[in-house]
């Protein structure tokens, strides 16, 4: 039966993401909004939510390890993972006059939550600066996001229908990913894997799955710009809104080893992703080859 749900919940994280990315494009045209801005904010933020869910729920449960765990591990398969997986489809362009911003400000958060980790906790207190973070980042991103609209495009569907199939495709995801992280877990658990490396592992794959499935449809419908801002969103919202949110409900002690040996996987995969967007303008298919196998890597390491 746990591998039946498995199954059915990978099904409709596929489903959900191809409805999602759908709904998402045509609300964006409707208020001239870049493909990049709506895959920061409204994309990135649907596909957060079962780490927000998933990290409050395993906080309140006594859990920490599996809170903190499953956003730093997120966050390294978002870029290593799903850009990888996405780029291997099809090379990825990263328009850097339009990311700069995001990508600074995804480095900032890196940063801000890297020392807030160094002393053992996320306080209520850093919970409120990490979600003051967030509303900036969304205030820029919004207002700084328009663009003229494409006449000569066809026109998007009706705005009921882009919400409803938005809506929809959100609740798809959050069932799926909920189906498939229990699941996922439980066998898990019957290997003797511990919470941390559950969180790291297991936990932030399956979380992180409606970002693969939203980014590797959008790359399969050649709308790179919703995959790329999709992954940098969802990091930026991973920790400002998702720790924030958890932190201010129910501080979170935080193992030494997130600080010392997890961090720097997430600064690093970080500034590769800017090194990206600098250096090359995007992720040839070759290089979305390498952060697979890179990926690859960290897992074996950390399951050792």
């Amino acid at each position: 039966m746990t591998y039946l749900l498995f199954c059915i919940g990978l099904v409709a994280l596929f489903l959900g993401g191809e409805y999602l990315v759908r709904g998402a494009s045509n609300i964006a045209r409707h208020f001239n909004l870049s493909p990049m801005v709506i895959g920061l904010t409204i994309v990135g933020f649907g596909t957060s939510a079962p780490e927000l869910l998933v990290s409050i729920q395993a906080a309140m449960a006594g859990q920490p390890a599996i809170a903190i765990g499953n956003v730093l591990g997120s966050n390294v398969a978002n870029i290593l993972l799903i850009l990888g997986t996405s780029a291997a489809i099809a090379a990825l362009m990263i328009p850097l006059r339009k990311v700069w911003r995001d990508l600074g400000v995804m480095v900032v958060a890196t940063a801000a939550l890297w020392i807030m980790l160094l002393d053992g906790s996320i306080s209520r207190l850093d919970g409120v600066i990490l979600l003051a973070g967030l509303a900036v980042f969304m205030g820029m991103a919004f207002f700084l996001g328009k663009e003229e609209p494409d006449l000569d495009a066809e026109p998007p569907s009706s705005m009921p229908i882009s919400i409803a199939q938005t809506i929809g495709g959100l609740i798809v995801l959050v069932i799926g990913a909920r189906l498939l992280v229990d699941s996922a877990t439980e066998i898990a658990r019957t290997f003797g894997v511990s919470e941390a490396v559950i969180g790291l592992t297991v936990v932030a794959v399956g979380t992180s799955l409606p970002e693969l499935a939203t980014s590797v449809i959008a790359a399969f419908r050649k709308q790179t710009e919703i995959a790329v801002g999709n992954v940098i969103g969802s990091n930026i919202f991973n920790i400002f809104s998702i720790l924030g949110i958890t932190a201010l409900i129910l501080p979170i002690p935080a193992d030494p080893r997130f600080a010392s040996a997890d961090m720097p996987w997430v600064a690093g995969t970080a500034l590769l992703l800017v090194l990206f967007a600098v250096l090359l303008k995007g992720i040839p298919r070759l290089a979305g080859v390498a952060l697979l196998a890179i990926y690859a890597g960290y897992v074996a390491l950390i399951m050792a």
